[in-house]
């Protein structure tokens, strides 16, 4: 593959920084998002977590996350670890990405970089937004919006 820099990942598409900051933000709504976005989006070639069973774990693991998010019982992503939990899913799904985009090692770090950005960004924005949508409604309709905000700003970064 073709070894880019921190800010290209082609004459004509977004940069992968830029695509590691919204893999983030999607990771800091809904943590799994981090390192399933990659794995699903990888080609199934053997490579190591490109398999069925990464794919599968993948799938549970968003399922889980976003049927659990609903629930009275779930706690606060801002309540620690979840923080950093969503800064670290955004960084290794901002490595795995610079890595199956065959990019450098400065790349490689920006992408990690960008993607704890995002994550940190998605953590505050998604309890800003959540704050924001619930006014006397039910919760659960302003978390739904944000699933298929987190799930399409992964598709979106992880799509070649």
């Amino acid at each position: 593959m073709a070894r880019t820099h921190p800010g290209s990942s082609g004459p004509s598409g977004p940069s992968l920084v830029v695509r590691s900051l919204a893999l983030g933000v999607a990771a800091g709504s809904r943590s799994s998002l981090g390192v399933a976005g990659p794995v699903l989006a990888a080609r199934p070639d053997g490579a190591p977590g490109s398999g069925p069973v990464a794919r599968a774990a993948a799938v549970l693991a968003v399922a889980g996350e976003v049927v659990g998010d609903k629930l009275p019982s779930a706690p606060s992503r801002l309540d620690p670890p979840g923080p950093v939990l969503r800064m670290a899913s955004g960084a290794l799904g901002g490595v795995r990405l610079a890595r199956v985009r065959g990019a450098g090692a400065p790349a490689v770090v920006a992408s990690a970089v960008a993607g704890a950005l995002g994550g940190a960004a998605g953590t505050w924005g998604g309890a800003a937004w959540r704050r924001l949508a619930v006014g006397k409604r039910p919760d659960w309709p302003g978390a739904v919006a944000e699933d298929v905000v987190a799930v399409v700003l992964a598709a979106w970064a992880v799509r070649r």
